[in-house]
């Protein structure tokens, strides 16, 4: 065990260090030592533990070690103690030596000190059978040692002390749970009692005894103690009753100690004079536990200390005593102690049940009350006001709120009113408390600085809490009553609690709790609300109103669930007047024009002028955020109370009213920020909190206006006996204020608490006037003024009530809500004297109420159906039949008969099918209101020969702009007429009930109403009751009896269509148009040959001709006049019919095309005259005329697909040849574009047959155009049976197409980057649909294309899309778009490659330049690259060059071979012309700028730069093999190489021409450090590192492409390669003597500074690579003639009579090394630098053939070389040497 192992190294140490001084010691630890390892270490602690002499022994080297005077042997000897004690291996013979040596150790040291008391809580911690004297003792000890003047010993002696008195009760506790009892203990109590005590509860009882008599000053009777800090004792006293309270209610010894012990040590303490702090401090905390735990059981004590806590904390005299008065603190301690009471709510019950409810004993909770109430009111001018609650003002905040505003304020706030005014650096906020309160500061030897606004922020949170007990405690009991009591759930609105009948279920603790609690409110209420309304308008910050604001709801509800009407009352009064101060809707009234003036209104206003002087500017009155949170509570507690308030409706419903208008109004202002909210004190809102906190006051009232809905929706929950309160408080509210608001000034009063509920149940009787005014003052303290208000609050509530319990109104007793509310409507509808706006409101809620009645009925049993429908209509007869007798009605009276007459409409349509009777008064009514419009029908000779004359009497043109139809209408009956005719239109929902004679007067009834002046009355007369009746007819007709006479009827019907066709309003010809041909449409296929045939040609045709002749007439397009309109997005009203007209006549062709028309004999000439109008429309209305048409020839040539066999082939060709026609005269309009850039506007008069340029096609218009081109085609394959058009006829169409594609003039162009618009994906169909197999078809199409596919780059445009407004006073900013051609590229790029691989072996395609325009196409993408617009705008497609590149090296792979193939068919103008595009597409992608993608990331630059290593690999595999043919010019080959050299370019330069040195300019160069001659011109050295271009790599691929083309590697096509070599060597030597001789130039000048990594590997590249060149014999001397291709086929022979010199020259210019040799000067001058020249570690596998010294070394399997340029320079001259015959090695 480890503790043995610790216990035998501490007696080791203690051998050790007592061997010379202390031999004794030394030898009793050996011995104990030596008892240990004997010992079994399992069974070490029990011999130990037990009395035996090894444990003697083994104690005695720890007792001796102790009792030395060695610090450290007696250090050693306490450790060793400790771990005996903590392993419990000490006999309980050695606990009193082990105290007293411990006590006999005192004299030590601190850390002697500090084992011992560790040792002292061991040891009694650790053997329970310390009692009696030896724990005195121990105790003892400790206290000593907490004597100390070491702070670390003294603070750790009171830890000990605090633990080892709570061990002593614990030990109770333990004591009190064993069922064996130990041997008692005789004890005499502080009463003189003797009782027997069990050892552990004698203990307690004489610690907590002696604490007591400790603390008081007194000697105690169990610790041999002198005297204790009386602070101390306090302290421990406190602990002990803190957490062992219950142990005192189980022992009544310890009980007995409070009142004989500790009570009146208490007093004293609380009672000395001078009060100490710190112990006043620990004796209120010791006495707020006596209260909280011992209240019960100390009545007497409780109460005395409860009177002393509240008189101290009132300041009360009696309490202050005759030595004058406690220090502030003191107050603050009683009123700390006070709050935690009252937040105790069974605290509280039990002291009101102790001794309020006692006669003999004293008040207290009154007393708290009513000194809470004068403590907060005490110093008012130190809380502030907060003006705005009261007032709705915010004067408070600002300078301007002086001395008059103050006093205006004090009437409404009691003693506040007595403040000279609010000043916003006072007032009470949670800042206001201390940190740490009063009671907690228990480590203060004097009391802490307080501040003086403290103690009320105490008195606010005590009430508050009191408040919140009661809410928290009766409320959670209220809903369980409920919940027990109901079997459905709890009601939503349920009563209040009758405590005298309470449900059987209810435990008697509950009733108890809920009668106390009722007392104490009934006693408490007037203070309650005294204190929280004299608070609630103080400067409180937002936690703390919210705190007083939660205290005054829960006292509402409380009261109203305990049954207490008159506090609820009060309290939802005090909430009214805060929530809608009686200044903000005054303020609103005299704001719209009415002056509110009382008596006592006029005395405030004198008051406030007089003193406040003129200067003062008084703020706009408005609700706050504290006016709304007030309002919030006020619907939440109506809510929760709302089935208990009854008459009480009234008070709440007229709050609700003001609280309604102010919120609609948005009469809304924020607070001035405060102390708490602004830098600088007493400024007024700044304009950034101003904003922030309107938009919350405007949110907030939403919420407010919601919660306000929610709590009338909440009605249905309402039991009859309360909804019946609530309805007709409702109804009195509404008459009053209706009475109010009604003329002639003296309008009788509604008695405020009318006993008879008729005096409001007929509000008709209360609207009487008589001789006294109306002044009435309101629960809010407004006096409502006769201002007009948009509504009446309490009717419109009615309305919503009545609709949420329509159940209620229909299936109750009509006396619960039917009779109250229909009275009261039917009295205010029908009062003369009454605004004609509130009667036009309760006419509109009664006619909901009556419409939504019988609706509800339908599925009831018949008794019951016919008493609503009699109560119905009883009340709508009363109502539609009001001023009937009158031939001169007021405008009002009129809108009532209008709206019943609506009700009757509504009452028609949803119940009409259930009415048994009453049709007769039904067309009665209709005919009563109904008057004809003196205008004689449209005669049908208009269909012929259109006239539009103007009407004889004045009426609407189609252009006017309508206003709403206005309730002073000059006739009044219109109105009538129009619900008439609705009416009219149910009726037609009944026709197969009419019989003929009644069809007949009906359709005659319908024409009637088609002629009124009203156009919607005239248009469902055309429209829709036409279309039903013909329908009707129709349907009437199959029977063969009467089908001549219904046959006479429709033709009738369509007479009086016909007629209203050129209608001169667009409505009513337009569904004249509808319903002629959705008839046709219909019955077309019943109908004959003959009936077709005048059809069309005298209602089809007709109809087209005459609209068209009507729109182009003078007077229609004057008519039709309206500037402001966009001449794009809008259509005038003669297009929109002849759109419809024309769409018509497409859905007839479409239907009957096949079937029908073309089966007459006249078709021929009906289709021509058809197409005739189709192009006429086209070219010469608007666009949308245009579009409608083209789309209803398009549906007629479909249809005509569709016919059968042989009506096509007799007809078809007719078909198509007229189709293509008038695509043709259209295309060529589209072609030549021959039409102003903007569109004609409606108002340009013209006549019919005046020729005029149409105007701009849409884009619409144009796919419409493509869609009829793709029809006619389809139709002339099926004639033609598949075969294409002609040549001549394709190539008419390509130019109408691309014609098509590039127009600009349009004005509604569609995105065409990510996909192609509709336009150019039908031109794409239409380029499908061809049949390539006509000659000359491929090249007509891939030229097409190949332009298509650089439309991005050459003709994309921008335009300016239509404006979508016709306001002519809104600006219209000018915004462009683009047409980008995009999706048109990405579509013909790859196509392009499709058709030429497919057409690649017909050599017209190469012969007539179709190709070389293919490959121009990908050209300009190619050379633009990283210029090129974006491929997509959403998309992720490759980019336009990317596609291009590809598709490009596609053609090139496929047709560089064919040309040689070809050549017979091809001109050689064509093959140099093809090949120099070749060689320009390539230049373009090779030179292409590629900076910007430096600014990439590297794995993209990888990318790029990867992908346009196609085009070099695709330039030696594809173009290399092929460009040296003997038909391509030397100058398309010298571009190609001209075209690689600048592109293996590395840094920019300045690209001069060097031409090839002569031998004598050779041997004249000189060497010069800083210049080199290269050519004609010399090389100028720098130190300037140049600008290293971007593809670093690109530029090496393209250099050694050069070398490739030079090089004789490639045995194949010998001659062709020679040739190419020869074209292509001097551009590679200008670029190796630039590289070359710039280095020794830049060396001469840099001196040992290196050159730069780019220009090193690229000297070293050169170099190498230049080592590594053979060319073909001969290839440089050729190249240097002046026919290089002849003289690379031939090169003369070697002059023989040549001088040495030249010859040896001429002989080394036809060797592969020539190159070397022309080089020779630049590699001397590299071979002789002196200083180390640029070097590179190489790896190869095989050695480089090089003299001299390399330094090598192992790379993996190869071998790594260090090349310096003068190594590869050397061997270079090597090379030439050995060319000239020399041996280098000898």
């Amino acid at each position: 065990m480890s503790s043995l192992s610790s216990l035998v190294s501490e007696l080791q140490a203690l051998a050790s260090e007592t061997r010379r001084k202390h031999p004794d010691v030394r030898e009793a630890a050996d011995k104990s030592i030596a008892i240990l390892r004997t010992v079994d270490p399992a069974s070490v602690v029990i011999i130990l533990s037990t009395d035996g002499p090894q444990a003697t022994e083994l104690l005695r080297p720890v007792f001796m070690a102790c009792a030395t005077k060695n610090a450290k042997v007696v250090a050693i000897g306490m450790a060793s103690l400790q771990k005996l004690i903590s392993s419990k291996a000490v006999p309980p013979s050695a606990v009193p030596q082990i105290v007293g040596i411990l006590n006999d150790c005192v004299a030590h040291g601190v850390d002697i000190q500090l084992r011992i008391l560790q040792n002292i809580l061991g040891l009694v911690t650790n053997f329970p059978s310390v009692h009696g004297d030896l724990l005195g003792d121990a105790l003892l000890l400790c206290f000593k040692l907490q004597e100390s003047r070491i702070a670390v010993v003294s603070s750790t002696a009171a830890a000990t002390l605090r633990q080892l008195v709570m061990f002593v009760m614990d030990k109770v506790v333990i004591e009190d749970k064993e069922d064996s009892p130990q041997q008692p203990v005789p004890t005499t109590l502080p009463d003189g009692t003797n009782v027997d005590l069990q050892p552990s509860s004698r203990d307690a009882f004489s610690v907590f005894e002696d604490l007591c008599l400790l603390a008081n000053a007194e000697r105690p009777h169990f610790l041999k103690l002198d005297q204790l800090h009386k602070t101390f004792a306090l302290e421990l006293i406190e602990s002990v009753m803190t957490n062992y309270h219950t142990l005192f209610h189980r022992h009544n010894e310890l009980l007995t100690l409070l009142p004989h012990n500790l009570c009146p040590l208490l007093l004293k303490c609380l009672s000395e004079r001078p009060t100490l702090f710190p112990l006043a401090l620990r004796a209120t905390r010791v006495v707020f536990l006596i209260l909280k735990q011992f209240s019960d059981r100390l009545t007497a004590e409780s109460e005395i200390f409860l009177m002393l806590l509240v008189k101290v904390a009132a300041a009360d005299p009696e309490a202050l005593g005759s030595d004058g008065p406690r220090p502030p603190w003191m107050r603050v301690l009683a009123m700390e102690i006070l709050r935690g009471v009252c937040a105790d709510a069974e605290l509280m019950r039990t002291l009101y049940t102790l001794h309020d409810q006692q006669s003999s004993s004293s008040q207290i909770f009154t007393t708290l009350l009513g000194t809470l109430n004068r403590l907060v009111s005490e110093k008012p001018a130190l809380l502030g006001l907060y003006p705005q609650l009261q007032t709705g003002s915010t004067a408070g905040h600002e300078e301007t709120y002086g001395t008059a505003a103050g006093m205006v304020s004090a009437t409404v706030t009691g003693v506040v009113g007595m403040l000279a005014g609010g000043d916003a650096s006072h007032g009470l906020s949670t800042d206001s408390g201390m940190r740490v309160q009063c009671i907690d500061q228990l480590d203060k030897a004097e009391a802490p600085s307080i501040p003086e606004i403290y103690i009320y922020l105490l008195a606010l949170q005590s009430l508050t809490a009191l408040c919140n007990g009661f809410s928290t405690s009766i409320l959670p009991l209220y809903t369980s009553i409920l919940s027990s009591e109901s079997t459905n759930g709890v009601s939503p609105a349920p009563a209040a609690l009758n405590l005298d009948a309470l449900p059987a279920s209810t435990p008697p603790s509950t009733a108890g709790i809920l009668k106390t609690t009722h007392s104490m409110l009934e006693a408490g209420w007037p203070a309650f609300l005294a204190a929280h309304s004299f608070l609630i308008g103080t400067n409180l910050s937002t936690p703390l109103f919210q705190d007083v604001l939660g205290a005054i709801g829960a006292l509402t509800q409380v009261c109203g669930v305990l049954g207490l009407s008159t506090p609820r009352d009060a309290f939802l009064g005090s909430l009214a007047k805060l929530a809608i101060p009686a200044k903000v809707v005054s303020s609103l009234d005299n704001s719209s024009g009415a002056e509110v003036m009382t008596p006592r209104s006029s005395v405030f206003a004198d008051l406030s002028a007089s003193l406040a002087g003129s200067s003062v500017a008084t703020a706009p009155a408005g609700l706050g955020e504290r006016n709304l949170a007030c309002l919030k509570l006020f619907i939440a507690c109506a809510m929760y109370l709302a089935g208990s308030l009854g008459k009480s409706w009234y008070t709440v419903l007229e709050a609700l009213q003001n609280a309604d208008y102010v919120l609609e109004k948005r009469a809304l202002r924020p607070s001035a920020p405060t102390r708490r909210g602004s830098a600088v004190s007493g400024l007024g809102p700044t304009l950034e909190h101003a904003t922030s906190t309107m938009a919350q006051l405007e949110h907030d009232a939403d919420i407010v206006l919601a919660a306000m809905h929610k709590l009338f929706e909440s009605s249905k929950g309402f039991e009859d006996s309360s909804f019946h309160d609530f309805v007709l408080a409702l109804a009195r509210l509404s008459a009053e204020m209706v009475a109010m608001q009604a003329g002639g000034g003296t309008i009788g009063a509604i008695p405020e608490e009318a006993e008879d509920e008729s005096a409001y149940a007929s509000p008709s009787s209360a609207l009487q006037a008589d001789n006294k005014p109306f002044q009435r003052r309101r629960v809010s303290g407004i006096h409502l003024s006769r201002t007009l208000r948009t509504g009446d609050f309490g009717i419109t509530k009615l309305a919503m009530v009545a609709q949420l319990n329509l159940h209620r109104l229909v299936y109750h007793s009509p006396e619960v809500a039917w009779d109250p509310i229909t009275s009261h409507l039917l009295g205010t509808l029908l009062n003369p004297s009454a605004p004609a706006p509130i009667r036009l409101q309760a006419a509109e809620t009664l006619d909901t109420i009556l419409a939504a009645g019988p609706k509800n009925v339908t599925m009831t049993p018949e008794p019951a159906r016919i008493a609503v429908q009699a109560r119905v209509l009883e009340v709508l007869t009363k109502q539609v039949t009001y001023g009937s007798e009158s031939s001169s009605s007021s405008t009002t009276a009129t809108e009532i008969r209008r709206m019943g007459l609506e009700t009757l409409k509504k009452i028609l349509e949803t119940t009409g099918h259930t009415l048994l009777t009453g049709w007769d008064t039904i067309f009665e009514m209709l005919d009563s209101v109904c008057k004809p419009y003196g205008i004689p029908p449209t005669p049908l000779s208009v269909v012929t020969d259109i006239s539009i004359t103007a009407p004889s009497s004045p009426v609407l043109s189609p252009t006017t702009k309508r206003r709403p139809p206005s309730l002073l209408a000059p006739d009044k009956n219109v109105q009538l007429v129009r619900v008439a005719f609705q009416s009219l239109t149910l009726v037609c929902d009944f026709l197969p009930q009419l019989s003929p004679d009644n069809l007949r007067l009906c359709i005659t009834t319908i024409a009637h109403y088609g002629r009124q002046t009203d156009t919607n009355i005239a248009l469902t007369s055309a429209a829709s009751l036409l279309w039903t009746v013909s329908d009707s007819i129709q349907s009437k007709r199959t029977d063969p009896a009467v089908e001549p006479q219904y046959s006479e009827l429709w033709m009738l019907l369509l007479s009086e269509l016909l007629g209203l066709c050129t209608d001169f309003r667009r409505e009513v010809r337009g569904g004249a148009i509808s319903t002629l041909f959705r008839t046709l449409q219909l019955y077309g296929a019943t109908l004959s040959g003959e009936i077709w045939h005048q059809c069309l040609w005298q209602i089809v045709f007709p109809v087209l001709e005459n609209i068209t002749a009507a729109m182009r007439s003078p007077a229609a397009a004057v008519a039709e006049v309206d500037n402001d309109l966009d001449p794009v997005t809008s259509v005038d009203a003669w297009s929109e019919s002849k759109i419809l007209a024309l769409s018509s006549v497409g859905s007839i062709m479409n239907d009957f095309l096949t079937t029908k028309i073309m089966t007459l004999e006249s078709f021929a000439k009906a289709w021509e005259v058809f197409v005739g109008h189709i192009c006429d429309s086209v070219l010469g209305d608007h666009w949308a005329v245009s579009t409608a048409a083209l789309r209803s020839l398009e549906k007629s040539i479909q249809a005509g697909n569709l016919a059968h066999f042989e009506t096509f082939n007799s007809q078809g060709g007719t078909l198509w040849t007229q189709a293509w026609s008038a695509i043709d005269s259209i295309g060529s309009a589209v072609v030549s574009s021959a039409r102003p850039t903007k569109s004609r506007t409606p108002a340009t008069p013209r006549a019919a047959s005046e020729m005029v340029q149409p105007p701009p096609f849409t884009q619409e218009c144009l796919l419409a155009l493509l869609d009829v081109l793709l029809a006619t085609r389809s139709a002339s394959k099926k004639f033609e049976h598949g075969q294409e058009w002609p040549l001549d006829q394709l190539t008419r169409m390509m130019v109408v197409l691309k014609a098509v594609l590039t127009y600009q003039s349009s004005p509604d162009y569609r995105p065409d980057i990510d996909a192609l618009s509709p336009v150019q994906a039908n031109i794409f169909k239409v380029l499908e649909s061809l049949d390539l197999t006509v000659p000359l078809s491929p090249s007509l199409v891939l030229r097409d294309l190949a332009e298509y596919a650089t439309l991005p780059f050459l003709a994309g445009f921008d335009f300016e899309p239509p404006t979508m407004t016709s306001d002519a006073s809104v600006i219209k900013t000018k915004t462009t778009k683009r047409v980008s051609y995009i999706a048109v590229s990405k579509r013909a790029m790859p196509w392009l490659v499709e058709l030429y691989l497919q057409f690649e072996d017909m050599s017209q395609i190469y012969a007539d330049g179709t190709l070389e325009a293919v490959v121009a196409a990908y050209s300009i993408p190619i050379k633009l690259k990283y210029d090129c617009p974006p491929p997509s705008k959403f998309g992720k497609d490759p980019p336009l060059w990317k596609t291009a590149t590809t598709n490009f090296l596609c053609v090139v792979k496929s047709c560089c071979p064919r040309i040689k193939v070809m050549a017979e068919n091809i001109s050689d103008e064509h093959v140099e012309s093809l090949w120099r595009q070749v060689i320009d597409v390539f230049r373009g992608g090779l030179l292409a700028d590629t900076t910007i993608t430096e600014s990439l990331p590297l794995d993209i630059q990888n990318a790029e730069e990867n992908f346009d290593q196609q085009l070099v690999i695709a330039l030696e595999t594809d173009v290399v093999p092929h460009i040296a043919d003997a038909r391509v010019p030397d100058p398309v080959i010298v571009d190609l190489a001209k075209v690689l050299h600048r592109a293996s370019h590395l840094h920019e330069v300045d690209d001069v021409p060097l031409t090839p040195p002569t031998d004598a300019l050779i041997r004249s160069q000189t060497r010069k450090p800083v210049s080199v001659l290269a050519g004609d011109r010399a090389v100028i050295g720098s130190t300037v590192p140049g600008k290293l271009l971007p593809r670093e790599r690109w530029s090496y691929w393209c250099f050694d492409l050069l070398f490739l083309l030079c090089s004789g590697v490639n045995t194949d096509n010998k001659a062709a390669r020679q040739r190419l070599t020869v074209l292509a060597l001097p551009q590679l030597i200008r670029r190796c003597q630039k590289v070359l001789t710039s280095y020794v130039a830049d060396d001469a000048l840099r001196g040992n500074m290196p050159f730069p990594r780019a220009r090193e590997e690229e000297i070293l590249h050169t170099l190498r690579k230049l080592l590594d060149l053979k060319l073909w014999p001969g290839a440089f001397l050729a190249a240097y003639a002046p026919l290089p291709s002849e003289a690379a086929l031939s090169l003369p022979a070697i002059d023989a009579s040549l001088p040495p010199s030249k010859l040896i020259a001429e002989a080394i210019k036809r060797s592969n090394r020539a190159h070397l040799f022309h080089l020779y000067p630049v590699l001397c001058d590299i071979a002789a630098i002196p200083r180390k020249s640029v070097s590179v570690w190489t790896a190869a596998f095989a050695p480089v053939a090089l003299n001299g010294s390399d330094t090598e070394s192992s790379l993996g399997g190869a071998i790594a070389k260090l090349l310096d340029a003068r190594q590869l320079a050397r061997a270079a001259l090597e090379e030439v040497g050995l060319e000239m015959g020399l041996n280098v090695e000898t």
